[in-house]
């Protein structure tokens, strides 16, 4: 099930049959049909196509623009109904079957279109993984830790379920990735810790399936003696399309649960340090937001962040739309949650660092990365902000990470040798 879907010859195959079976279903036919039935049909196919994109982003929600792609392959698929309609009697039995296949090819590359426009899923495999709900790789029970005790040359994933202790908010089973030094001896080694934030629509094994985090933090351990922080695949929002910035609104108490519940539990469960230095949040688009203000607001449990293609604060929309969708109307709340505003009147951070990085494509997240950086470096915070080629994908922040994670793991002081010069900061910075 290896199969890509963001590049290769399935996206294609699968838009030219699409289109070849919505031609042959709409075909030549009668003059009547070719003059009048079909451009109703089609006309009216375009027509709804319309409303359901106004639809989408009046009672959807949807405000990120979506891929042009997706709306074309769209009113392919509808266009393909409206024939099978239109055209129903007098049509052939072959070309009444066309029309329904027609449809659902369409809407595969319109779907797959909408996943090339994210990168959530590279393979066919991650997309039935996740969507099938199957175990990760290297992914255990809690109940077969005790057994692992040993030289094991990966690490391993264990999907826990944190309790809501603070209140308000419903997360989703989460998962921790333990390096292989966590496993060699019973005395467990007092890890850093990193809580890894997906996007806006993402469940907490997107970092996992789509930003490659197991493999870069188990690539950091081969090289460090088996030595890397450990990961925590958090849950910011409780469902696949809610959308908290983490922060405690009527969306749900996120904020807490990120800052008060996974710390306590993690800390227990797997005797990771405590130490606020030695904690992290790193985070893609909306996550990446998220890294930023936790750290920004609650210095006495983080203390790093990097910040991946995120926005300038927690948004969802303009300023007046964010203080009433996100903060119930409260403009305290919201000035307590910007990170700008915060950073301009906190007394001198110590000892906290943050790496920003952003794609040469998304020039907005550019120039509000730089100034989120200036603020930061004016508080306190050793930043930078680097710039490489990409755009806001699931890839890009899988490179984003893996570049970032030698540095990560040395302001977190993470145990273990440290050669050579593998947490210097790339030549490319912006």
């Amino acid at each position: 099930m290896n199969v890509q879907l963001l590049t290769g010859w399935f996206p294609w195959t699968v838009q030219f049959a699409a289109a070849v079976a919505l031609l042959a279903a709409i075909g030549r036919r009668e003059r009547r049909w070719r003059l009048r039935r079909a451009p109703l049909a089609l006309a009216a196919a375009a027509a709804l196509t319309a409303v359901l994109g106004l639809l989408v982003v009046t009672v959807g929600g949807v405000t990120d623009p979506l891929p042009p792609a997706l709306w074309g392959w769209l009113g392919a698929a509808v266009a393909a109904l409206a024939v099978l309609v239109a055209g129903w009697r007098g049509a052939r039995w072959w070309r009444r079957a066309l029309a329904p296949l027609a449809a659902l090819l369409a809407l595969l590359a319109g779907a797959n279109a909408l996943n090339a426009a994210t990168g959530y899923y590279p393979t066919l495999d991650d997309a039935i993984g996740e969507i099938g709900g199957d175990p990760l790789p290297q992914q255990v029970t809690l109940d077969q830790l005790g057994s692992l005790t040993g030289r094991t040359g990966t690490g391993r994933i264990v999907q826990v379920d944190i309790p809501d202790a603070a209140g308000g908010f419903s997360p989703r089973q989460e998962l921790v990735y333990l390096p292989p030094a966590w496993f060699r001896s019973k005395a467990r080694p007092k890890l850093p810790v990193l809580e890894m934030i997906g996007g806006e629509f993402s469940s907490p094994d997107n970092w996992v399936r789509a930003g490659n985090a197991v493999r870069t933090a188990d690539a950091y351990a081969a090289g460090h003696g088996g030595f890397a922080p450990v990961l925590v695949f958090a849950d910011a929002t409780g469902g696949f399309r809610v959308d908290t910035e983490c922060v405690n609104g009527p969306n749900g108490r996120a904020e807490d649960h990120l800052v008060k519940d996974v710390p306590k539990y993690v800390e227990k469960t797997f005797g990771t340090a405590a130490d606020p230095h030695k904690w992290g949040v790193v985070g893609w688009s909306m996550g990446g937001t998220c890294a930023v203000d936790l750290v920004v607001e609650h210095p006495d449990v983080f203390s790093h962040f990097e910040d991946i293609s995120g926005d300038i604060g927690p948004n969802t929309g303009d300023r007046q739309q964010t203080i009433d969708k996100l903060y119930g109307g409260d403009a305290a709340a919201w000035a307590a949650h910007d990170p700008l505003t915060v950073l301009a009147h906190h007394a001198a951070y110590r000892n906290a660092s943050g790496w920003f990085e952003i794609g040469d494509q998304e020039a907005p997240h550019v120039a509000q990365a730089r100034q989120l950086d200036a603020a930061a470096r004016k508080a306190g915070f050793k930043s930078r902000v680097v710039v490489q080629p990409g755009r806001h994908v699931w890839q890009f922040a899988a490179g984003a990470f893996a570049e970032a994670m030698p540095w990560l793991a040395q302001q977190l002081g993470t145990p273990g040798p440290h050669p050579g010069t593998a947490a210097q900061p790339p030549a490319k910075q912006g």
